[in-house]
């Protein structure tokens, strides 16, 4: 039985180094890892803050629509949210 060669996938955890990128700090997506999020130069990102961590996604225009309604949201019911969180 011949299986067919699956692409090589980025691995699941891939250590990344800080660099100097002009008068800013930046880190260097390797080419696995921009295949796997589908974006190149000049595209956007998203960075999703966790409790454990970050999550990095290709920027998505329903989605940055649907968080504005969400953070208008939780500005407008801010107390109410306050409450239920207790």
């Amino acid at each position: 039985m011949n299986a067919k060669p699956q692409p090589a996938a980025a691995p699941a955890t891939t250590a990344l180094k800080v660099t100097q990128i002009g008068n800013s700090l930046g880190v260097i997506l390797p080419k696995e890892v921009l295949a796997q999020l589908k974006v190149g130069k000049g595209d956007s990102l998203f960075v999703t803050e966790l409790s454990d961590g970050v999550t990095l996604r290709a920027y998505d225009d329903t989605f940055a629509q649907q968080m504005a309604v969400a953070r208008e949201i939780m500005r407008k019911r801010r107390n109410v949210l306050r409450e239920l969180a207790k």
